[in-house]
């Protein structure tokens, strides 16, 4: 069986007959791309990353093929509960001699080149995401030629990466728990997207919380919303204009969460009096906000922290014998959460 190429000995010949095209296409793609078209370039890119080409490889360190480069994928950098990630991630990487990227993916069709051809050109050693998704397309053989990467926050078995994260269904099914042992028992949620795992983990804990309660599901009590202010906004919104509207609901996110809080002042509606909130998150917002907020406080310069220190394993040895770290989390009770009125 032949034996596959390594990336140090890859050439642009190699680029060309994996992508069809001649070399001086290669060339063009690669250093002139605005010269070729983008289905061509596209060709040449995902060939790069199938054979491992490094065009600019003596640019890196000469002794150790460095950048001392890490970048790092956010799925939206304007989201505050990143901040504490990053300056996790910052701080780890700075101890150890490396600098770091950012890049968002709330912008992912620009940003996807600029992506790939930090890859291409060999700029950064390895890449931390902070969500569940790869920002570009790369099929699992193509994968194999990529950086070292670690997940932090989400958990997605199915990308086989090294992680970082908490035990999110868990963490929504004691917050429904204990909004049940306040005596509530029209508990409603406001949901992250389908798409992503944790808020899948999340709206599974809130359900086997309301059946080990005994409380019968109501498909009218879940929103969902992406994480912004104005998501929550809306769903309460929606929760509260229902007939029979829910005492205390529970929300995937603090940004939602404190979303809901003004919008239930617009409408009137005191909090915890007429609903209570949870959030989740533990963001400092949570705090100042009025009420106070209650909910899930995840360990978030840690996260960073440990995904950086799992991802210099990886880049030092090349292998991780612990896939996955979990971090504890912890339940904050503060204004947003009371008794219902009878």
């Amino acid at each position: 069986m032949e034996e596959k190429q390594s990336m140090s000995a890859a050439t642009m010949k190699d680029v060309a007959e994996h992508a069809g095209v001649s070399t001086a296409t290669v060339s063009r793609a690669l250093m002139n791309p605005e010269k070729v078209s983008a289905s061509t370039r596209q060709k040449v890119e995902q060939a790069v990353l199938a054979v491992g080409y490094s065009p600019h490889a003596l640019a890196r360190s000469a002794k150790r093929n460095e950048s001392r480069t890490i970048l790092v994928i956010v799925p939206d950098i304007c989201d505050p509960f990143f901040a504490e990630v990053i300056q996790g991630v910052e701080r780890t990487a700075a101890e150890h001699g490396y600098l770091v990227l950012l890049g968002d993916c709330a912008q992912q069709q620009q940003q996807e080149k600029t992506f790939v051809n930090l890859i291409i050109t060999k700029q950064i050693d390895g890449m931390l995401l902070l969500g569940s998704n790869v920002p570009f397309d790369a099929s699992k053989e193509e994968q194999k030629n990529l950086p070292p990467m670690v997940m932090a926050n989400e958990f997605a078995p199915e990308l086989e990466l090294p992680t970082v994260h908490i035990d999110n269904l868990t963490a929504a099914f004691e917050a429904v728990l204990y909004l049940h042992e306040l005596g509530h028992h029209r508990i409603a949620c406001i949901a992250g997207p389908e798409s992503m795992p944790l808020s899948k983990y999340r709206l599974r804990g809130y359900i086997q919380a309301l059946r080990r309660c005994g409380i019968a599901e109501e498909k009218s009590f879940v929103e969902r919303g992406d994480f912004t202010y104005e998501a929550g906004a809306q769903a309460m919104h929606n929760l509260m204009s229902l007939p029979q509207p829910p005492t205390a609901i529970f929300c995937h996110s603090d940004v939602m969460a404190i979303g809901a809080l003004s919008q239930a002042k617009r409408m009137g509606l005191r909090v915890p009096d007429d609903v209570s909130l949870v959030g989740f998150d533990d963001i400092k917002q949570a705090q100042y906000c009025d009420p106070p907020l209650t909910t899930v406080s995840q360990p978030r310069y840690q996260i960073g922290r440990e995904a950086m220190l799992l991802l210099l394993e990886q880049l030092h040895s090349r292998s991780v014998v612990s896939g996955s770290r979990l971090l504890d989390s912890e339940f904050i009770v503060r204004g947003s959460t009371s008794a219902p009125k009878r």
